[in-house]
């Protein structure tokens, strides 16, 4: 494949987990030398071919040897050392998506002031700042809301729904010490994303629309297309287009939204990189999201978003206990056309993600059938 940034050969991520593991394994074979940060010894994407500098993320020293040793760096994972990656853009090394970027989104109440402010549609939210406040707030919001943390939350961690006086003593004491804000509950029947890509001379190109089924605040699964009507399609598209035109950077961004009662189309969160409701597109597009993120931050041409297939499903593979890491079960999974990513993580954990599962097909009943037959056959 022909670079069109024929000095890039070496590109760094901040993070080499899972989503560091399938950047690694897209971007060797289209010939670039991978370096990755992450503490744990034989990360996942070191199994696959990464040089890895094992350190905190937030070390000094190491994203300091990471800037000399790559061409441009990117992120796997949005809590990380802004102020460190800023000073390494300010001296000449590409960063992608822009620090700043990343430093919005690391705080979600800002986050949702940057949408808001944008003229993107999202729920009532306010700053907590005391117990007065939290208590005008559950007022103003009809009874129910969602407290939230403001810095390092995710898969649901830093949230807590309140409907009551004494949900909210509970959350606020919880909660003690950590920066809040509160959002107004939406009541909404389907959780929505798009992943969208824009390269660094500004061309972007949008994968289908998907639902993300949830549970404990985890996704379970991502079909694909997702079985909606076309108007709602197009709003979460443009949605998500929107957003990413307010946003600084290259590379693959997710935008999870929520679809209301009455049809509407609500930005909920930005993720500014890879992000699990597009592992589909690994055997569901013609070209993947993590080969996508590797084109933009480039400046390679994007490739296209087409799914190969009319229906494909993920379903994601969690830990089903605490301990060393078994896998039983894979030929079974396989014999139903399934195919398996597993990240090489150790231990497991009860819903830590430590795979996933994709199937296409011509019916997206049938596959998501398919798909979450092979992930019983599983046992992690």
């Amino acid at each position: 494949m022909q670079q069109t940034d024929t000095a890039i050969k070496t590109i760094g991520i901040v993070g080499g987990g899972q989503l560091g593991r399938m950047l690694t394994e897209a971007a060797i074979p289209m010939g670039f030398k991978v370096i990755v940060v992450d503490p744990g010894a034989n990360c996942p994407a070191a199994q696959v071919g990464a040089e890895q500098i094992v350190a905190p993320l937030h070390d000094e020293a190491a994203l300091g040897q990471l800037a000399a040793d790559a061409d441009v760096i990117t992120i796997e994972i949005e809590h990380v050392d802004t102020k460190l990656l800023s000073e390494i853009n300010e001296f000449g090394k590409p960063v992608h998506p822009a620090p700043a970027t990343i430093a919005m989104i690391q705080d979600k109440y800002l986050q949702k002031h940057f949408l808001h402010n944008a003229g993107i549609p999202v729920a009532d939210f306010v700053e907590i700042t005391d117990g007065s406040s939290a208590q005008q707030a559950l007022k103003d919001f009809g009874g129910k809301m969602l407290l939230k943390t403001r810095f390092g939350a995710y898969d649901g961690r830093g949230n807590m729904f309140v409907e009551s006086e004494e949900d909210l003593e509970n959350g606020l004491k919880f909660f003690t010490g950590q920066p809040l804000y509160a959002e107004k509950f939406v009541p909404f029947t389907k959780e929505l994303a798009v992943m969208v890509a824009r390269s660094t001379t500004g061309e972007t190109a949008v994968y289908p629309v998907v639902e993300t089924i949830q549970e404990r605040n985890i996704c379970l699964e991502v079909l694909a297309p997702a079985p909606v009507e076309k108007d709602v399609k197009k709003q979460a598209e443009k949605l998500a287009l929107d957003v990413v035109s307010q946003l600084e950077g290259a590379g693959v961004y997710g935008i999870e939204m929520f679809l209301t009662e009455d049809g509407r189309v609500l930005a909920n969160e930005i993720a500014p990189r890879v992000h699990n409701s597009g592992h589909f597109t690994i055997e569901g597009c013609e070209t993947s999201q993590f080969e996508q993120h590797i084109r933009a931050i480039t400046s390679m041409p994007l490739g296209s978003t087409k799914l190969v297939a009319p229906a494909a499903v993920m379903v994601n593979i969690l830990g089903d206990r605490d301990g060393p890491t078994e896998i039983d079960g894979l030929g079974e999974a396989q014999s139903n056309g399934a195919a398996i990513h597993l990240y090489g993580k150790s231990p497991t954990k009860v819903d830590r993600k430590m795979g996933h599962i994709t199937v296409t097909g011509d019916d997206l009943q049938k596959v998501r059938k398919a798909a979450e037959a092979a992930r019983k056959a599983i046992t992690v």
